[in-house]
């Protein structure tokens, strides 16, 4: 067991350094779109980008594409974010901060759906533009705390963890058990992943699944979650992880119990897991242009703040990530 732990430390250390009624029409983004500069003066623009973590390099390339928006349009941009992406409180509280920065803008990649929307309503009474970017808030809870609508730009994760889990599926021709990592299970996305890769696998009728286990996003966490579901169920054959990370430690975990013959599926497109696809030990991951998602947030909150009208959901598409078909 010390040798498993310092294992799955030593990818998290390898990783931590990689890195309502009548609305607009959703609008699809397959390529970088360029933004209107704000009627002001951009150099007065201070706009916060405030993410889940840096643990994670899949913030790591958000911030790099709100960095090049920065460049590219002349404003300020302060990146902030928790230790975690499980510190809801502490993401809570740099939103807090920055209503005190008296930021015109705050982007955010909400760590939880529901309990970020009170702070974010106070950020708003206090003239602050929001824009929110990779996990959807919850239209619930802003339609309860009077928010306006909040411009969301992300992808289909539904429809994306569906194509994920639909690769795996469609090689399965006798009847199978698999297996789901969740993520966080307050986070819209979370639930959309685990909804899509439910459908996939509800369409072959060959395909049982056997467990769901929430692993909050985490190498370690996904390590042990596997662990516990192999051991109820150990004639799983197919396994989807809804983020790259979780994937790493499941694949930790079934490297070191020699199970070669259950086949994962994942989302994200980190570094380290295309790795795995190209080794043949992860079968497909998602990209959904992380980079892309936090150049056009930054872009939409200027043309908010230009008086522009944006529109309820800028989508952007994603692709799958697997190993180039044998000659």
């Amino acid at each position: 067991m010390k040798r498993t732990t310092a294992g799955i430390l030593a990818v998290c250390a390898s990783l931590a350094l990689a890195g309502c009624d009548s609305k607009p029409p959703i609008t699809s983004v397959a390529k970088p779109a360029a933004a209107p500069a704000a009627a002001a003066p951009a150099a007065t623009r201070k706009v916060a980008l405030v993410m889940k973590t840096l643990t994670n390099p899949f913030f790591v390339e958000m911030e790099k594409g709100a960095r090049r928006a920065e460049k590219e349009f002349g404003i300020e941009l302060l990146v902030r974010t928790a230790a975690q992406e499980t510190s809801i409180d502490q993401q809570i509280g740099i939103v807090d901060g920055l209503i005190g920065e008296k930021v015109d803008a705050i982007v955010i990649a909400p760590g939880d759906s529901q309990r970020l929307v009170p702070v974010l309503k106070k950020a708003a009474d206090a003239g602050v533009k929001l824009v929110n970017i990779d996990n959807r808030l919850d239209p619930s809870a802003l339609q309860q705390a009077g928010l306006a609508r909040v411009p969301f730009i992300s992808v289909d994760n539904g429809a994306a963890a569906y194509r994920s889990a639909k690769f795996i599926a469609d090689t399965v021709t006798v009847p199978t058990q698999a297996a789901i990592l969740e993520g966080i299970a307050s986070a819209d996305n979370a639930r959309q992943r685990k909804a899509g890769a439910e459908r996939a696998f509800a369409e072959n009728k060959l395909i049982k699944v056997v467990a769901s286990e929430s692993a909050n996003w985490r190498i370690d966490e996904g390590y042990a979650a596997t662990r516990k579901m192999f051991a109820a169920h150990p004639d799983i054959r197919l396994l989807f992880a809804a983020n790259d990370m979780m994937a790493l430690g499941a694949l930790q975990y079934l490297k070191e119990a020699n199970r070669s013959n259950v086949k994962v599926a994942s989302y994200d497109a980190l570094d380290e897991a295309v790795k795995e696809v190209a080794a043949g030990r992860l079968m497909v991951t998602v990209d959904q242009q992380a980079a892309e998602q936090g150049y056009q947030g930054v872009a939409t909150a200027l043309r908010l703040l230009g008086g522009a009208a944006v529109p309820d959901e800028l989508l952007i598409d994603v692709r799958l990530v697997t190993a180039p078909a044998k000659s």
